[in-house]
C-alpha cells in the first residue's frame, strides 16, 4: 500500500533554478552581481544575536517595523502592504486566495515560469497566451481570453524572461477592459532596471483599484536574492487573504533585518542599478552586431529567442565556462543575466564562438 498522493502533481512541473557549476561564471538567475553592502552584512550579524529578538526568537510576523518603512519607501499606505518570502512566495498566496479547481488564472507565454505552477498547486487550470512576434505581452490578446472562469491574471513588466515592457497607454486600456471581480497582478520584479519613459508604475494603480495588485521584490536590485524578501500592494481585502494563505513565519528575522537596511541604502544601490542598465545596453548592442536577435530589455538580463537551438547554445557557453540560463522548447530561448564587465565579456565572447 502506498500513500496517496494528489493525482495533480503527476503534471506539475518542478521549479528549474539556475544551475551552479565551480570554477564557471553564472550568468543564470538574474542576481546582483555585487558584494552585500557592508551595512547589510552587519545588519544580519546584529539581528542574529539581538538579546530580547535573536534567531532563537520567532520573527516578527507581521513585519511591522519592515511594512512601515515599506510604506515610506513605496508611498502605499501601510494598510495596503504586505511582506513575503520574495515574491513568488506572494504569487502562489494569490492563487491560493482566488482560485481552485475549476478556476483560470491567465498569463502571458512565455513570462514567469513560477506561474503555471504556483497554479497548478491549488487545482486551478493555467492559461497561456502567446507573447507577439516581438517578444511583447499581448494585452489585447490576454484581455480576449478572459472567461467567467477567470480569477487571476499575471501581468509581468519587464516581463521574465523576455525583457520587454508593456506601456501606459495599453496598460491603462487593458484594466478597463478586466472585469472588477478579476485581480490583475502586474508583477514588477525588475522595475529598478526598466528605464522606459513610458512604463507604469504599478504602485499608482493598486493603491486606487481594488482589483489590482502591484509585486516588488528586493531579491534583485537590493541584492537580498539568498534571504528572499518581496512584497505586495494591494487592496486591503486582498491584503487580508494574502495573509490568511501564508505560511507563519515565513520571512525570517535575518531577511527582515536586512531588507530595512537594504532600503535605507537605496542611493548607495542606484549607482549599481545604473551600471547594471549601462552593461545591458552594452552586451544587446554586441549581440546584435554579431547577428542575434535580442528584444530590447528593460531587466538585468537579455533573451535570445534561440527556440531549437538553446540547449546547444547553453551546452557552448558552459564549455567556455559561463553558465546561462536555457529554456528548451518550441517557445524558448536562452536568458543571460547582466554580470559585472568581466563575466559579460567572457559571455560576449563564447557568443561570438557559437555556430550560426
Amino acid at each position: 500500500m502506498t500513500v496517496r498522493i494528489r493525482s495533480a502533481l503527476d503534471t506539475l512541473p518542478a521549479y528549474a533554478p539556475g544551475r551552479n557549476v565551480p570554477g564557471a561564471i553564472k550568468l543564470a538567475s538574474n542576481e546582483l552581481s555585487f558584494p552585500t553592502l557592508p551595512a547589510v552584512a552587519q545588519a544580519i550579524a546584529d539581528a542574529a544575536v539581538h538579546e530580547s529578538a535573536g534567531i532563537n526568537r520567532y520573527p516578527d510576523n507581521g513585519a511591522a517595523a519592515l511594512i512601515t518603512a515599506l510604506a515610506e519607501h513605496s508611498g502605499a499606505p501601510e494598510s495596503h502592504l504586505v511582506a513575503g518570502c520574495g515574491s513568488v512566495a506572494l504569487c502562489q498566496q494569490l492563487v491560493q486566495a482566488t482560485a481552485e479547481r475549476g478556476d483560470e488564472v491567465l498569463f502571458g507565454w512565455r513570462s514567469f515560469e513560477a506561474y503555471p505552477i504556483v497554479t497548478q498547486i491549488t487545482g486551478a487550470t493555467a492559461v497561456r497566451v502567446p507573447v507577439t512576434a516581438g517578444h511583447e505581452l499581448d494585452l489585447d490578446a490576454i484581455a480576449a481570453a478572459i472567461t467567467p472562469a477567470t480569477r487571476l491574471i499575471f501581468i509581468c513588466t519587464p516581463n521574465n524572461p523576455t525583457g520587454t515592457t508593456v506601456r501606459r497607454d495599453e496598460w491603462e486600456s487593458f484594466l478597463d477592459r478586466v472585469p472588477d471581480d478579476v485581480l490583475v497582478t502586474i508583477d514588477e520584479a525588475y522595475t529598478e532596471f526598466d528605464d522606459a519613459p513610458d512604463s507604469p508604475d504599478g504602485r499608482e494603480y493598486a493603491t486606487v483599484r481594488p482589483n489590482v495588485v502591484a509585486l516588488r521584490t528586493l531579491s534583485k536590485a537590493y541584492g537580498l536574492a539568498g534571504l528572499r524578501v518581496g512584497y505586495a500592494i494591494a487592496d486591503p481585502a486582498v491584503v487580508g487573504a494574502m495573509r490568511k494563505v501564508a505560511i507563519p513565519f515565513a520571512l525570517n528575522s535575518l531577511a527582515q533585518a536586512a531588507a530595512l537596511a537594504a532600503l535605507g541604502a537605496k542611493d548607495e544601490l542606484a549607482p549599481r542599478w545604473r551600471q547594471v542598465i549601462g552593461e545591458r545596453e552594452r552586451v544587446h548592442a554586441a549581440l546584435t552586431a554579431l547577428g542575434y536577435t535580442v528584444p530590447v530589455s528593460r531587466a538585468n538580463f537579455v533573451w535570445l529567442p534561440l527556440r531549437e537551438r538553446s540547449a546547444d547554445f547553453a551546452a557552448h557557453t558552459e564549455s567556455h565556462k559561463v553558465i546561462v540560463r536555457a529554456f528548451a522548447d518550441p517557445t524558448g530561448g536562452v536568458r543571460v543575466t547582466i554580470g559585472a564587465p568581466h563575466e559579460n565579456d567572457a559571455f560576449l565572447a563564447a557568443a561570438a564562438s557559437f555556430p550560426r
